[in-house]
């Protein structure tokens, strides 16, 4: 963690820029991250001390540019800071780094594996994932965790996070009607967790079936001569 100068001269969100203006290269890298982000207002809907960016401005020293990751995850912050919600994500104000970063590698090479890691394991990020659909010697997905300050690869798909409570991995599905595969969260027996519409698809074939359940038994209960609605 960087040691910061006293907090009354520091800069804050409203002082810096909030985006660098560089375009995305690939749709995936905005899809990506945004589907992560949903599945987990899903399933951690009733907590407020994380925060998932996409594509934001993350200042981890008021005197070098942001760094941008397609996406990251913070613990131990308010999920919300007010109405406006944030411009940029300050390490010195939110006291906490980014546990997870995770970067998809684009149509122009960005560095993801090389000067983009060297910086996160520098700047002392403990997990990196790396995304690469168009990889066919190597998985698609990498996830390192920074060891002694450098950054180990970890097995398999999907990848246990203990720190975080969830795994990541890649799977085919669909997503806004494109079947493919997607990066999703995990449980620690390697289930996937549903998005919010395959979620709510369950639980409208659920009432489905419990309303011909109830049908059936009505029916049932007619032939025996009885009458469900008395």
């Amino acid at each position: 963690m960087f040691e910061y100068r006293s907090q009354q001269y520091l800069p804050t969100a409203e002082d810096l820029p909030s985006s660098d203006d560089t375009p995305l290269d690939n749709q995936l890298q905005h899809l990506i991250p945004t589907l992560l982000e949903e599945i987990l207002a899903r399933i951690w809907g009733d907590r407020w001390d994380w925060y998932f960016g996409v594509d934001m401005g993350v200042y981890y020293d008021p005197d070098e540019p942001a760094i941008v990751p397609d996406g990251f995850l913070s613990l131990g912050v308010e999920r919300l800071i007010d109405e406006d919600l944030r411009l940029s994500y300050l390490v010195w104000e939110e006291k906490q780094l980014p546990i997870l970063v995770i970067e998809i590698v684009s149509e122009t090479y960005r560095g993801e594996y090389s000067k983009k890691r060297a910086k996160y394991a520098e700047i002392g990020i403990l997990y990196y994932a790396v995304y690469n659909p168009r990889r066919r010697r190597k998985p698609p997905l990498e996830v390192y965790r920074l060891v002694e300050g450098s950054y180990d690869l970890l097995p398999g798909n999907p990848v246990w996070i203990p720190e975080i409570g969830l795994g990541i991995g890649k799977e085919e599905g669909t997503h806004q009607g494109i079947t493919r595969d997607w990066l999703y969260w995990y449980n620690e027996q390697g289930q996937r967790y549903l998005t919010a519409q395959e979620y709510a698809q369950q639980a409208e074939q659920r009432a489905i079936q419990a309303e011909q359940r109830a049908r059936m038994l009505e029916e049932k209960l007619r032939s025996q001569g009885i009458d469900p609605d008395l």
